[in-house]
C-alpha cells in the first residue's frame, strides 16, 4: 500500500511541476482591434514583437518593435492565468460602446492553430478574466 501511495504522489508531483500545463506564447499570435467611427488601433503580438497599427485600410502600415525580456516575462505570466476556451464567454463590465462612449474591442488568441476570439467589449475596460493581460498589451503599445 505505501508503495502504491508513493508512486502515486511522484506522478502527481511530477504533473504538478511540468511545463506542457502553460500555454507556449512564443508561438502564440495575439490580435487586439479597437475601433470606432474615427479611432482605429490594431496590437499584434507574435514572438517578442509589436506591431502597432493605426490605419484600418494599410494593414502593413504598423510600427513594428521587439518587447524587452522583462516585459515578455510578464506577458507570458499573465498570458498563463487566461483559460483560452471560456474567452468568448467572457463579458466586459460596461456597455458604454453602444451609444460611441468607447471604441469597440476584441482579442484574437490564435494559440496550437486554434483561434480563439473575445466577446466584443470596451477599450480600455476589458473584462475582468482578461484585464491584466490587455491592460499589459495596451500599455506596451503605448510604450513602444
Amino acid at each position: 500500500m505505501k508503495i502504491i501511495a508513493l508512486l502515486f504522489l511522484s506522478l502527481f508531483m511530477g504533473k504538478g511541476c511540468s511545463k506542457e500545463d502553460h500555454k507556449d506564447l512564443t508561438n502564440t499570435n495575439i490580435v487586439y482591434t479597437a475601433n470606432t467611427r474615427g479611432f482605429y488601433q490594431k496590437i499584434t503580438i507574435q514572438n517578442h514583437n509589436i506591431s502597432i497599427s493605426n490605419n484600418r485600410n494599410d494593414e502593413g502600415s504598423g510600427k513594428t518593435t521587439e518587447i524587452s525580456d522583462e516585459n515578455w516575462k510578464e506577458l507570458v505570466m499573465l498570458f498563463n492565468k487566461i483559460d483560452l476556451e471560456k474567452l468568448s464567454t467572457y463579458e466586459g463590465p460596461t456597455q458604454k460602446r453602444f451609444y460611441d462612449g468607447a471604441p469597440n474591442a476584441n482579442m484574437i488568441i490564435t494559440n496550437k492553430e486554434i483561434e480563439y476570439n473575445s466577446a466584443t467589449f470596451d477599450h480600455g475596460n476589458p473584462p475582468i478574466q482578461i484585464e491584466d493581460f490587455v491592460k499589459k498589451v495596451i500599455l506596451l503599445a503605448i510604450q513602444e
